[in-house]
C-alpha cells in the first residue's frame, strides 16, 4: 500500500465535483442532441476527426469535459490553454511548438478555455495557424460567440451549442456521485426520497453547482455509526433556499409565473412583486422571468406603450449581466413599469386571427405588384407592374392593395383607446379613411 506523503493531495480533499468529471463518452451525462449514438458531434471524437469549434454553453455543462475526453481519445498533442491566465506571449509560444509539430507531421489540439476572454488581438494571433492546419482550435465559451470571438476565427470553427442540463440528467449524475467509488460509494448515506431531485432543481442545469451542493449536504449530515443521514433541514441550511420544494417543471411553477402575469395584467404591483419574490427566493432562474416579462410587454400592452418592450429587454440584459441577487431590483423595476403601463392585447389579437387565416390559407399569392421582380422573366411576367413607392407621394401613401384577393378587406389590428395607442388608432382611422376615398375616387375616374 502506496503512503500518502506530505507533497500528494487526499482525494477525500479533490472537491466532489472534479473527482466525478465523466472520463468517457459513455459516462457523459446531457447533450444528447450533440453525442446522442450517431450525432456528428459524437462520430468525430469517436473516429478522431476533431476539427476547430467552438463550445457555447452556460457553466457546467460540460464545456471542458469534453475537451479532456477529446485529449485522452486523440492522437495528437493536446494543449490545455487559459484565456484567464495567458497573453500573447504564451500563445506566440505554444504556436511555435504547434507549427514545429506540423513539420514533423503531428497534429496539436488546443483546447482554449472561456475564449471569449481574450480580446482581438490576441483572437488574431490563433488566426494564422488554424488556417495553416498547425493547430486545431477548440474553445469554451459562456458568451455568444458571434459577438465575443472575431469573425474571421469564427468562420473556421463549427459553433456546437451546449444546452443547461435537464433535471433529469442532473439527477442522474448525482446518484452517480453515491453511488461511484470517486464519489461517495464507500459511505452509507440516506436521504429523504426526492432529495436529489432538489437539489438537481437547485442547481439550475450546472452540473458543478449540483455535484458541489450534495458534497455539502453529505459532509453536514448527521453521522450515526457508519450512516449519514441527510435531513430536509440540512438540505435548507446548505442551500439557503426555504422553498426549495418549488419544482421549476411542475405545477406549482406553472402557478406562480401565471399569478405574476395576471397580477401585472390587473395593474397590481404589490402582488407582482410578491409574486416575483416567490419564484426568485425559491431559486427560479431570472432569466426565465425576463424572457416572461417581455412576452408580457407585447401581449398586453403592446402599441398602448411601446417603451414597455423596452424596459422589458434591457431588465432580461441587466439580469444577464449581474445575475442574482443583484437582478431581483431589476426584475423590480421592469415588473412595477409593466403593472402601471396601459394595457392592450390588440397586437396578441391581431395575430391569432392573421394566424388562422394563414394556417388555413396558405397557398395564397402574392399580388404581383408587390412582387419584386430582379430578372427580365419575372419583369415580363408583370411582377411589380405597377407598384407605387409610398415615399415619393405627398402623402406618404398610395391606395396600393397588399393582401390577396381573398383576404380584401380583412382587418386584424383593432388598436385600442389606451394609453399612446390611442394616437395611433386616430392615425390608422385617418390611413384607412384616404385610401377608401382615393379607390372610390379611382372607380370614379374608370366609368
Amino acid at each position: 500500500m502506496e503512503q500518502t506523503t506530505f507533497f500528494q493531495q487526499d482525494p477525500r480533499n479533490i472537491p466532489l465535483a472534479t473527482r466525478m468529471r465523466p472520463r468517457t463518452l459513455e459516462e457523459f451525462v446531457g447533450q444528447r442532441h450533440l453525442l446522442g449514438e450517431g450525432k456528428v458531434l459524437r462520430r468525430l471524437i469517436e473516429e478522431d476527426r476533431v476539427s476547430s469549434m467552438i463550445f457555447w454553453g452556460p457553466p457546467g455543462v460540460g464545456k471542458t469535459t469534453l475537451a479532456r475526453i477529446i485529449a485522452g481519445r486523440t492522437r495528437s498533442n493536446f494543449i490545455n490553454f487559459s484565456a484567464v491566465t495567458s497573453g500573447i506571449k504564451e500563445i506566440k509560444e505554444v504556436m511555435q511548438q504547434a507549427e514545429q509539430g506540423r513539420r514533423m507531421g503531428e497534429r496539436t489540439i488546443l483546447f482554449v478555455d472561456e475564449i471569449h476572454r481574450f480580446n482581438k488581438a490576441q483572437q488574431d494571433a490563433f488566426l494564422p495557424f488554424v488556417e495553416k492546419g498547425s493547430i486545431v482550435l477548440i474553445g469554451a465559451t459562456t458568451e455568444n460567440p458571434s459577438f465575443e470571438v472575431n469573425s474571421a476565427l469564427l468562420s473556421r470553427c463549427k459553433v456546437f451549442v451546449l444546452q443547461a442540463l435537464s433535471v433529469e440528467d442532473l439527477t442522474e449524475l448525482l446518484s452517480r456521485a453515491l453511488h461511484d467509488p470517486r464519489g461517495f460509494g464507500d459511505q452509507k448515506v440516506a436521504m429523504a426520497p426526492g432529495t436529489l431531485e432538489q437539489i438537481a432543481n437547485f442547481a439550475n442545469g450546472d452540473a458543478r453547482t449540483a455535484l458541489s451542493t450534495l458534497e455539502m449536504v453529505v459532509l453536514n449530515g448527521d453521522r450515526s455509526g457508519e450512516e449519514t443521514l441527510v435531513t430536509p433541514e440540512i438540505l435548507e441550511q446548505c442551500t439557503s433556499r426555504k422553498s426549495l420544494l418549488y419544482d421549476k417543471t411542475g405545477e406549482e411553477h406553472y402557478n406562480l409565473i401565471s399569478a405574476l402575469h395576471k397580477s401585472m395584467r390587473n395593474s397590481d404591483p404589490d402582488a407582482a412583486i410578491y409574486w416575483l419574490a416567490r419564484m426568485l427566493e425559491a431559486g427560479e432562474d431570472p432569466l426565465y422571468v425576463a424572457r416572461r416579462l417581455i412576452r408580457f410587454a407585447s401581449e398586453d400592452i403592446g402599441m398602448a406603450d411601446s417603451r414597455a418592450l423596452e424596459v422589458a429587454v434591457a431588465a432580461y440584459q441587466a439580469s444577464h449581466f449581474i445575475g442574482m441577487p443583484e437582478c431581483n431590483v431589476t426584475l423590480t423595476h421592469a415588473v412595477v413599469y409593466l403593472s402601471m403601463a396601459p394595457k392592450s392585447n390588440s397586437l396578441y389579437v391581431a395575430y391569432e386571427h392573421a394566424k388562422t387565416d394563414a394556417q388555413k390559407m396558405l397557398a395564397e399569392p402574392v399580388p404581383l405588384v408587390i412582387r419584386n421582380a430582379p430578372t427580365r422573366l419575372m419583369k415580363d411576367l408583370h411582377y411589380g407592374e405597377g407598384y407605387q413607392y409610398a415615399h415619393n407621394a405627398a402623402e406618404k401613401l398610395t391606395d396600393m392593395q397588399c393582401l390577396p384577393d381573398s383576404l380584401q378587406g380583412r382587418t386584424y389590428y383593432r388598436p385600442t383607446d389606451q394609453g399612446s395607442e390611442a394616437r395611433v388608432k386616430e392615425r390608422l382611422e385617418r390611413i384607412k379613411a384616404w385610401k377608401a376615398s382615393r379607390r372610390e375616387q379611382g372607380r370614379d375616374d374608370r366609368k
